[in-house]
């Protein structure tokens, strides 16, 4: 038994530590696109037909300002329409109905679409309002964002190729400065939107339309198949199916597209559950594909490695549990048998994906935070990197259940995140009335969890192993504050 616990311990870290060299190798595609020059394109003698589709539902809090938002983008009237593809059942649909009637009274081609049903959720909602589109490109946004003006002139030039199917922008936070939880989110995301995407970019290989703030050519979506709801990330089944159709992708990450973060930790909790399942769910699905042979499009084993560790990704957190579980029963057992020193000594190795993790968010941290002085971009670093681990450790086991959900095939309905139209402390939080959460299990389980982890912490004191002190200590303190807020902001969400 004692082999048994010591090889899966080694093993899960040992997957963590490949998954760390595949974020290292993207950094330094980072650091090198960042020393080419960036492409000048041409803007179109002729604007193109273009449709904005709008994917909404029941978000009386954010409609009208995106509604807004999407009138005021500079683009010729007479080559642009806009589409509210609303399946609300709430007052949502009458403030919709207000706002384009005074749009469309103003002269813009705004459509106030109403499906049937709520079939498929938001790949369905895309779907249908794509078999009525009048563009040759088609611009999503989701409730919650708020584009420049310049938004479709800097980005619709960008398909100067007739292989380019999809320009994707990266996403900035309306609200990061809010509360630590957006700010440890907006850390974490700017690292995606920076050095994942843009090295995935550099390298040529597999990148994801976001699901919100790009432009894909009508064309591209029904080459490859259109929107399927068989997974809960219906843009990054797309994207695959799209780019194994070989299409190519463009990312820009000098174009932003602000964006309000969740502030509550069930809300967070939600997104993330969505987003790693779905992840899950896209790997089932195309990684038996992505291996196969495709006429359409020569893919090396580079980026057949790459798209593995993109479409696994989400699995970290399920080796990282297993790793974290493990650890404890690792300290007696190293105790009573020395033998398994010398091989848990191997899983320093972890250290130095520590490190890679550290280095890939350091580098993006300094990207994003250019216009600040060193010292504190420094300061902030260093206060905000261990804290987001911390808290990922956190969100491990919820995060865990999600991939597992995934892999094994289990469905689930897609559950939206409610926004709540605040972007700093000072202004008051809505009561939001879609924002009402129940204290579930996994919550108690993390509870468990942190009382789990401070016994691993009085463990290696008491047998003067101080090798996982740190490591522990993390997970206690990580899950202890994910269970803290879901329990707070739960009752007062």
């Amino acid at each position: 038994m004692e082999f048994v616990i010591a090889a899966a311990y080694l093993i899960c870290l040992l997957l963590i530590f490949l998954f760390s060299l595949g974020q290292l190798h993207l950094t330094w595609h980072y650091l090198q696109s960042l020393k080419e020059d960036q492409k000048q394109v041409l803007q179109p003698g002729v604007w193109p037909l273009l449709t904005v589709q709008l994917p909404v539902y029941n978000e009386q809090y954010v409609v009208e300002r995106l509604i807004d938002a999407m009138a005021a983008l500079d683009y010729p009237k007479d080559r642009l329409e806009i589409q509210l593809l609303d399946d609300s059942t709430d007052e949502t649909v009458d403030l919709i109905a207000s706002k384009v009637a005074y749009y469309q009274s103003a002269g813009l081609d705004m459509q106030h679409i109403r499906r049937p049903d709520r079939k498929g959720y938001k790949a369905g909602a895309l779907a249908y309002g794509l078999t009525l589109a009048k563009g040759e490109f088609i611009a999503i946004f989701d409730a919650d964002f708020l584009p420049e003006t310049n938004f479709l002139k800097r980005t619709v030039p960008h398909f100067s190729s007739p292989n380019i199917g999809v320009v994707q922008t990266r996403w900035g936070h309306i609200n990061k400065d809010y509360s630590l939880l957006t700010r440890l989110q907006a850390f974490g995301l700017d690292g995606h939107f920076t050095i994942e995407q843009g090295g995935r970019s550099h390298a040529g290989s597999f990148i994801n339309f976001n699901g919100t703030g790009g432009v894909w050519r009508k064309t591209c979506i029904e080459d490859a198949g259109g929107w399927l709801d068989d997974t809960l990330t219906e843009d990054l089944d797309l994207s695959y199916r799209a780019q194994m159709c070989g299409w190519q992708f463009t990312y820009l990450e000098n174009v932003e597209v602000p964006a309000e973060l969740p502030i509550l930790m069930p809300a967070i909790k939600s997104q993330q559950f969505r987003w790693n399942k779905g992840a899950a769910e896209c790997a089932r699905k195309h990684v038996g594909q992505m291996f196969g042979k495709h006429p359409d499009r020569k893919i090396s084993w580079t980026h057949r490695f790459h798209a593995l560790l993109h479409l696994f990704n989400s699995s970290v957190f399920l080796f990282l549990l297993m790793a974290a579980l493990l650890s404890v029963p690792m300290l007696y057992i190293t105790q009573q048998d020395h033998r398994y020193g010398v091989l848990l000594k191997l899983g320093g190795i972890f250290v130095i994906g520590f490190f890679s993790i550290g280095l890939f968010y350091w580098i993006a941290n300094k990207r994003v935070r250019q216009k600040s002085d060193q010292m504190h971009t420094l300061r902030h670093f260093i206060i905000y990197y261990p804290l987001f681990l911390t808290v990922m450790m956190g969100m491990s086991l919820h995060n865990a259940v999600a991939v597992a959900e995934g892999l094994l095939g289990f469905k689930s309905p897609f559950l939206r995140t409610p926004k709540f139209n605040v972007s700093n402390a000072k202004e008051k939080r809505k009561n939001n009335v879609y924002a009402q959460y129940k204290i579930s299990f996994m919550t108690v389980f993390e509870m468990l969890l942190a009382a789990y982890f401070a016994y691993g912490i009085y463990t290696g004191i008491r047998l003067g192993d101080f090798g996982m002190l740190l490591f522990h200590t993390m997970l206690a303190l990580g899950f202890a504050a994910v269970a803290f807020y879901s329990v707070v902001q739960t009752k007062h969400g």
